[in-house]
């Protein structure tokens, strides 16, 4: 895992690459380089930071030159090792036996058809001297991230968004629609840049870029075809293919670690890892007493303590009670883009411990929820389709008015039952599509545009178009394996995958993610709706699954979420900053957010009426992010 960067036909390029390297050098504190090459009309620049994990030595450090071809990789080939021996006896030369090597050589022998035979999560830089062509490439599902934009008549990409910014900040201004989708989601889809005229290379697919200043996209791999192709055959062996995957992402010359909230997922991944290498060891967050009680979050440590020692596991515990005032924008620098999710900071602070312990690569089980149906919001959307056969007397007349009459908290406590039946009441009456966005965003349309000038209004409408396009840009017969597909494609990459590689980067780990894996999303897919939710049980396939090697304390335990004890932060660590930072804030003062609308959400959060602790978490990381990127010269 590893950081790139670099600079295709400009003329200050070399000096860009070395900005954009020393903003992202977090990203691989064990090597460092920079490539140039300059040929008439041809100018590029690669560079690269390196986290050794495969191989090593030094002859495996990168940009790495060989035969005319040159690559900056970041990422990990799980598959490398039978990609070199079939490359090997077509008469192949290796000098190192590295991973990059084998992406190098492959993308000679195939091109971007090698793209398809590669298992891992990747995004790289290729220039080929023979036709001074730069090549970028990104792995299938969105792991890894990669920025670009367009300059010049040539092309300046990284890794990072901060690396780009730190390069030619002045240059750049954020994008308003982007910003409002990050209200409407909390994190921001694959299709949508902070910065505009930033784009970011799309999951499965690359980009070539010539001299003459032409350029060309494709898509090796799309998961909604995938999707659709595995609906249609039968339905795969989930154990044997989760099984496998685990096996392959363990491959690694340094040890490998895992996280374990106690929960399925992480659950399943660490104790398959351990029947295959014995000395693995997990990491694991526990919460301040006091934050437990305002947050009605269940102690999931527990459950992660009791797998530990089931298994005999060595658990590291880690307690989430972090200064948030201080923490607040270094988590927004390295986020990148507005992200106003808590539990990036779970996952930084995890990654520090492990990295201070030596700990270089961790297994997460994250994807399960979204390729499995397990996330609440699925089977809510499911709940709320049978909510709507209900006679609408019963609906509007009673259940509805009793519900916003519940409070949120009742002295000092949360009530977690009260905030998800209001959450519920928002999309429960609402048609497919619009059910599952609401159950997942922070606004209706309405609430979203009363909180913005009224000039940004039409944004509003744009973003919603967008997801509907989205969600139904599929054959599928199915609504849960719709939702999920819809979870591939927006929450998977553009939330959890992007704050997982921002989080553990700024440690120096690398997170690899068993379940976000192509053989897996087939084998999701081939899966009924009905198989993954069923009554009021989610995700049931990949339980029953797990019933091989988990106990049933652990598989069938109450949904929990990786999240952080936001209420409590938000009512007592960051009371003065909401008041100084975001009521007194750019944003307000500019009339992008109406003053009264932001008002409203604060108080009412204070005195315990609705639950709107993201809503002014989100608000506050934006407000952050946007004074962030002034200090940098962008255009606000």
């Amino acid at each position: 895992m590893c950081g790139i960067a670099g600079c295709y036909q400009q003329r200050d390029g070399l000096a860009l690459a070395e900005t954009m390297s020393d903003r992202i050098a977090h990203r691989g504190p064990d090597a460092d380089g920079v490539h140039r090459f300059e040929d008439g009309e041809v100018r590029a620049y690669l560079a690269h930071r390196r986290l050794s994990i495969i191989d090593l030595s030094s002859g495996a450090d990168q940009p790495f030159t060989k035969r005319g071809l040159t690559i900056c990789y970041n990422g990990e080939l799980y598959n490398y090792k039978e990609l070199r021996a079939e490359l090997s006896r077509s008469g192949v030369a290796f000098r190192t036996s590295s991973d990059t090597e084998v992406v190098l050589e492959a993308w000679r022998r195939w091109g971007p058809a090698a793209l398809s035979r590669f298992r891992g999560m990747f995004a790289f830089a290729m220039v080929d001297e023979d036709s001074g062509s730069l090549f970028l490439a990104r792995d299938p599902l969105g792991i890894k991230p990669l920025y670009f934009l367009r300059r010049h008549g040539g092309v300046i990409f990284a890794s990072e968004l901060k690396a780009l910014v730190a390069a030619v900040g002045p240059e750049l201004r954020t994008e308003p629609g982007a910003l409002i989708a990050s209200m409407l989601y909390y994190w921001l889809p694959e299709q949508r840049c902070a910065i505009d005229g930033v784009e970011k290379l799309p999951p499965g697919s690359w980009a070539e870029f010539r001299p003459d200043g032409s350029s060309r996209h494709e898509t090796y791999w799309r998961v909604t075809e995938v999707a659709t192709e595995a609906a249609a055959g039968p339905p795969a062996d989930l154990r044997q293919v989760i099984e496998e995957s685990v096996a392959a992402h363990l491959v690694a010359d340094v040890p490998v670690s895992t996280f374990l909230s106690g929960g399925l997922d992480s659950s399943l991944v660490t104790v398959l890892a351990k029947r295959l290498d014995p000395g693995i060891d997990s990491y694991t967050i526990t919460f301040r007493a006091q934050d437990h009680r305002l947050e009605a979050m269940p102690d999931d440590a527990i459950y992660a303590r009791k797998v530990a020692q089931q298994f005999g596991i060595d658990l590291h515990e880690i307690e989430i009670a972090p200064d948030v005032v201080e923490l607040l924008p270094r988590i927004v620098d390295i986020l990148d883009e507005p992200i106003g999710d808590p539990a990036a900071i779970n996952t930084l602070l995890m990654c520090d411990a492990a990295r201070a312990a030596g700990v270089k690569v961790l297994l997460s089980g994250m994807g399960a929820d979204e390729l499995f149906g397990g996330y609440r919001k699925h089977l809510a959307c499911v709940m709320g389709a049978q909510y709507q056969r209900l006679p609408g007397v019963l609906r509007n007349g009673l259940v509805g008015p009793a519900v916003r009459r519940l409070p949120v908290t009742a002295n000092g406590r949360g009530l977690r039952y009260a905030r998800w039946a209001k959450r519920f009441l928002t999309f429960a009456d609402l048609p497919e599509e619009a059910a599952f966005r609401r159950s997942y965003t922070m606004y209706d349309a309405d609430e979203l545009a009363g909180l913005l000038s009224p000039d940004l209004e039409p944004y509003v409408g744009k973003l919603i178009a967008e997801h509907s396009d989205i969600y139904h840009d599929t054959t599928l017969d199915d609504h849960v394996n719709r939702m999920c597909l819809a979870d591939a494609r927006m929450f998977l990459p553009g939330l959890n995958l992007a704050y997982t590689d921002r989080s553990s980067m700024a440690a120096s780990t690398e997170v690899r993610t068993p379940f976000v894996d192509p053989i897996v999303a087939r084998a999701a897919f081939s899966i009924p709706g009905n198989e993954k939710i069923h009554r009021r049980q989610g995700k049931l396939a990949l339980k029953k699954a797990a019933e091989a090697w988990l106990p049933n304390e652990i598989i069938y335990r109450p949904k929990a979420s990786f999240s952080a004890p936001l209420r409590a932060w938000v009512r007592n660590d960051l009371r003065e900053l909401v008041d100084d930072v975001l009521l007194r804030g750019e944003l307000v003062g500019s009339g992008f957010l109406r003053f009264e609308a932001v008002n409203r959400l604060v108080e009412d959060e204070r005195a315990g009426r609705q639950d709107y602790s993201k809503q002014i978490w989100q608000l506050l990381t934006l407000e952050t992010w946007c004074r962030h990127l002034r200090e940098q010269g962008v255009s606000v």
